[in-house]
């Protein structure tokens, strides 16, 4: 299920968009405030931003270019504020879509689902002298064999590499592979740590990093 992150001050659209967006199957979490937003951001794992401009606290337009310089989210603006100006300085700022109000809610949801589309992904990683396939959850090694690692081995890689350059913490990774399963511990996730590790020849740590306290990064290089 993709999750979305909703940040609009206008109680009554903002609930609205929840909703419908729900009924989408959609993970929504919505927020009021710039604040707010830079808090879920560090929270969650998200596939997408909507955002309004004119927020109660700063500007979406501040909110975004947080969002660009340290992520590659795809973000999409929802505001009253349409001038040629504004929509040239979101497009600049790298944002996907920019969405006047009033909008109908099927165009707004045509769009998310548009970007959520054509959003890049990486299909293809090389690090190491090793090629990752995450299409077909595969690791050719040097040598040509084609490694298989275990499912949720190859789920915690993934997760990895499609967060980077976000630090993703041990209680997150459990909660996105795992759920309520109270059974795990924070150990499981450096246990597969180290057998991704060795699967990518990865003895130094150069391309899963450890952030001490925190958890981990991908690092590597991509095709």
């Amino acid at each position: 299920m993709k999750r979305l992150l909703l940040v609009e001050d206008d109680r009554s659209l903002g609930a609205t968009l929840c909703e419908r967006l729900s009924r989408e199957n959609y993970d929504v979490s919505w927020v009021e405030t710039l604040q707010r937003a830079l808090r879920k951001l560090n929270e969650g794992l998200w596939d997408l931003i909507i955002l309004d401009i004119g927020l109660p606290d700063g500007s979406g337009f501040e909110l975004a270019r947080h969002i660009k310089e340290h992520t590659s989210l795809p973000l999409m603006f929802i505001t009253a504020l349409s001038t040629a100006e504004h929509r040239l300085e979101g497009f600049e700022i790298g944002a996907e879509e920019f969405i006047p109000k009033p909008f109908h809610l099927r165009e707004l949801l045509l769009r998310v689902k548009h970007v959520l589309e054509n959003h890049p992904v990486r299909h293809q990683i090389s690090c190491n002298g090793r090629v990752i396939e995450l299409d077909s959850r595969t690791i050719i090694q040097p040598d040509g064999r084609r490694e298989r690692p275990p499912s949720h081995d190859f789920d915690l890689l993934q997760l990895l590499v499609t967060h980077t350059p976000r630090v993703i913490s041990r209680n997150q990774i459990l909660d996105v592979l795992w759920g309520e399963d109270k059974l795990l511990n924070q150990r499981t996730v450096d246990n597969m740590i180290v057998r991704l590790r060795q699967s990518l020849g990865d003895s130094r740590s150069k391309y899963i990093r450890s952030v001490r306290g925190v958890g981990y990064q991908w690092s590597g290089e991509s095709e």
